[in-house]
């Protein structure tokens, strides 16, 4: 139907009512409404001096006066039109006015052509992409698919789309610096033909592309190509600089980001990204791992580029893992994740998931026998190490004089020399060791420091494959909270250094892989510790070879419950918690220790004879439930290991415990293991051991220990023996009181009124005493007496 210049606009306003309505109803965005933007090209009839025969760049030819244009005024089909005659090989029709392209706007061009004589043309959309300045933006496509006209007198439409994504449907794809276009038509084959074209129309159609214009920003309006190639970053970046509060989105397609990118928008994922391991994705408002999961694809890679911006990030504190479960098929390690820090102190949280190791030869330890000179005056170093280059740091130390955990600190290659992280008791000259490299499923010893880290409600599904975490050699105040770390191969957690200095431990399940086993052949540790100030509270621990080897000092080990127990009869024990350290300073109360011991040792002394200092002093021991069953007699709850004579004991209190022992009877609640040394009971000083009770134990033990002493027949010397009941089987070394308990009497049965004097240390273990009176007598006697002074 024919449309007057009259008629073609009382259809456009028409038509811009149409749209606006749809606005109203949140169908559509047209910018020629919210941005006032005139996308229209003039009309013919106002003269063809606008319509380039070239790209419409300034300065083009023109149609104005040229032989082969002519406007027609009344045209059967289109009212007032543009008559023009083929004469080049590409005969083009571009307006000169620049037409804005915006970011995530969408353009269609409609030409509706037809032949009037001569060779019949194809005709297609086309268009000049300008970018700032009048530059030419080159190697984007500028025409749209070509029609064939087949004959005379028939009109025909022919559209192109343009916009700056890679959208299905757009035709010519110019990107985010495309911002302006030429557009018009071309027409191709043979020359002479004679067309008739009605004025041009350009709308925007952004409305069809976008899925809600008025919540979300598509990263491909913003020139994002989605090929896994192209560098999307800056694309990425312009589409949150537009987002406007409104959620980016990124459809399907693998987005390379060749640099680092930091959004403020929420941001939804269906296609995926890749970056470098050392670019970073920061995702500010949508910082949890289960949207990194989206972003990257892969659960592990997730994991790292999320911890990445944890460290990175000034937005967050703490990485919400969203509850999910993470498939770990390698260790991860966590500063390589995060290249550009060697170090952090800033209070940083993971949260709320599972790590889940799979199997696979990524976590088989690797094991190293060297040759190695220790000296007890440089009591931290192995020199002169074979094969060093190949030891890792991080791996467990042993060896004859070798202690429990200790492990290669750092290591000096041209000096062939290693830093441990604690001394060796007795590996004094040169010898054989074994380095092994456990496999931790969290490894932080590539930091020099890390400090307030803390990891809360996170379960370490270590499923017999490897450990759980490494810590960094320097640090303070790690955490767990309500973690779970469950069946690791051989450790919980490693301290390789200082890194768990101030180490929090609260409210976490230690689950070990060696439930079935018995206890002589397990070898597993829940943790260990080398640095002060530790509080391991609120813990369960099932059957480890011990849970924890502590040393350091001022510990604090408090409410928990470890057991260690298995089904042999008359069965040995290993300790549950190893003190490691003469002056210990700790605080041991209110834990159900279950078939297992607390072990007080310094076997990482490395001259091990007393020469000075505390020794064994200032632990207290109080309020703890002590079980055991079926265990071996001689097996205790308390025990002192000494490395190195001359070795006592210096401030120890063990007050309100409850020893008891079901199914046989043990020897005593403790003792002193004696297989390097025993303790110099002569210098007991500050010793209290009251107030504890005893169900199957043979040896009721206490410091002072109050004895009723009968005496059937009249003498001057009595010798009173303790039966061993000082604690550890200590020496008498004073008495507080002796008090009769009815007369005392002569041996003729008269009644004396005497008051003795004590000789203490009595005996081959002098651990005996005797009261001596001035004359002979008899009767009984409450008398206590003291291990220490």
């Amino acid at each position: 139907m024919a449309r007057s210049g009259a008629a073609r606009t009382r259809h456009m306003k028409a038509r811009w009512q149409v749209v606006s309505g749809a606005i109203g109803k949140g169908i559509c965005m047209n910018k020629a409404i919210t941005d006032g933007i005139n996308f229209m090209p003039p009309a013919f009839q106002l003269g063809l001096n606008v319509w380039s025969s070239g790209d419409g760049t300034p300065g083009s030819d023109t149609y104005d006066g040229a032989p082969n244009a002519a406007f027609v005024p009344a045209d059967a089909d289109f009212g007032g039109c543009l008559e023009l005659q083929k004469t080049a090989s590409v005969q083009k029709l571009r307006y000169m006015g620049q037409t804005p392209l915006q970011p995530g706007c969408y353009l269609q061009i409609k030409v509706r052509i037809k032949a009037i004589s001569g060779n019949l043309p194809s005709v297609r959309v086309a268009g000049w992409a300008g970018a700032a300045g009048g530059a030419h933006v080159g190697g984007v496509t500028e025409q749209g698919p070509s029609t064939t006209l087949t004959s005379y007198g028939d009109v025909v439409e022919v559209t192109g789309i343009v916009g700056s994504g890679n959208r299905g449907g757009v035709d010519m794809v110019w990107g985010a610096s495309a911002l302006y276009g030429h557009f018009g038509l071309d027409l191709e084959g043979s020359n002479g033909g004679i067309v008739r074209i009605d004025d041009i129309e350009i709308t925007d159609i952004t409305g069809a592309f976008l899925r809600d214009m008025l919540s979300q920003v598509d990263v491909r309006d913003y020139g994002a190509v989605g090929d896994g190639v192209t560098d999307d970053s800056a694309a990425f970046e312009a589409a949150d600089s537009a987002a406007g509060g409104r959620r980016v989105f990124v459809p399907g397609g693998t987005y390379f980001l060749g640099q680092t990118v930091s959004l403020a928008s929420e941001i939804d994922f269906e296609g995926t990204v890749t970056m470098p391991v050392d670019k970073m994705l920061l995702l500010t408002k949508n910082f949890d791992l289960p949207t990194y999961i989206a972003a990257f694809g892969d659960e592990e890679t997730a994991f790292r580029k999320a911890f990445q911006a944890l460290l990175n990030g000034s937005d967050h504190e703490s990485l919400d893992m969203g509850g999910r479960n993470v498939s770990v098929t390698a260790p991860i390690d966590m500063q390589a994740a995060v290249p550009n820090r060697t170090s952090f102190s800033t209070r940083r949280v993971i949260r709320n998931g599972q790590l889940v190791a799979v199997a696979g030869p990524a976590w088989d330890t690797d094991t190293f026998i060297s040759q190695a000179t220790y000296d007890p005056n440089d009591a931290r170093k192995l020199n002169n190490v074979t094969n060093i280059a190949n030891i890792p740091v991080g791996s467990l130390v042993t060896g004859a004089g070798v202690g429990r955990e200790i492990y290669v600190r750092s290591k000096n290659v041209g000096a062939g020399e290693i830093t441990l992280n604690a001394p060796l008791y007795d590996a004094a000259g040169t010898q054989v060791f074994t380095f092994r490299s456990f496999k931790y499923m969290l490894d932080f010893s590539g930091f020099s420091s890390l400090s307030k880290f803390n990891m809360q409600n996170i379960e370490f599904q270590c499923n017999t494959h490897c450990s759980a975490i490494r810590l960094a050699p320097y640090g303070a105040t790690f955490a767990l909270y309500d973690c779970f770390i469950s069946r690791p191969k051989d450790r919980g957690i490693t301290s390789i250094g200082g890194g768990c200095q101030g180490m929090l431990i609260d409210g976490c399940q230690f689950l070990s892989s060696e439930e079935a086993l018995n206890v002589p052949d397990r070898s597993s540790i829940g943790f260990n510790t080398n640095a002060n100030d530790v509080k391991l509270r609120h813990c369960r621990a099932t059957r480890f070879r011990h849970f924890a080897v502590m040393a350091g000092q001022n510990h604090m080990i408090l409410g928990n419950h470890f057991f260690q127990g298995d089904a042999v009869d008359n069965g040995p024990r290993t300790a549950g918690i190893v003190l490691i350290g003469t002056y210990s300073s700790a605080t041991f109360a209110e834990n159900y220790v279950d078939n297992c011991s607390l072990e007080w040792t310094n076997e990482q002394d490395p001259n091990p004879d007393f020469n000075g200092g505390f020794s064994f002093s200032a632990l207290s021991i109080t309020d703890n439930i002590f079980l055991s069953g079926e265990v071996a007699p001689w097996f205790s709850y308390i025990v002192i290991k000494p490395h190195g004579v001359g070795h006592f004991i210096n401030g120890m209190t063990v007050t309100g415990n409850k020893f008891r022992s079901i199914n046989g009877y043990i020897d005593r609640a403790e003792r002193v293991d004696t297989s390097f040394s025993g303790l110099n009971f002569d210098r007991t000083r500050d010793l209290i051991y009251q107030g504890n009770t005893y169900h199957g134990v043979s040896t009721r033990s206490a410091n002072p220990l109050r004895l009723e002493v009968d005496q059937t027949s009249a003498s001057d010397n009595w010798l009173i023996n303790t039966d061993a009941t000082l604690p550890f089987g200590a020496e008498t070394r004073g008495v507080d009181a002796v008090v009769p308990q009815g007369p005392l009497r002569e041996s003729g049965g008269a009644v004396a009124y005497l008051a003795p004097y004590a000789q203490v240390q009595q005996g081959t273990n002098q651990d005996q005493l005797r009261l001596r009176w001035s004359e002979p007598v008899s009767g009984t006697v409450f008398v206590t007496v003291r291990a220490d002074k």
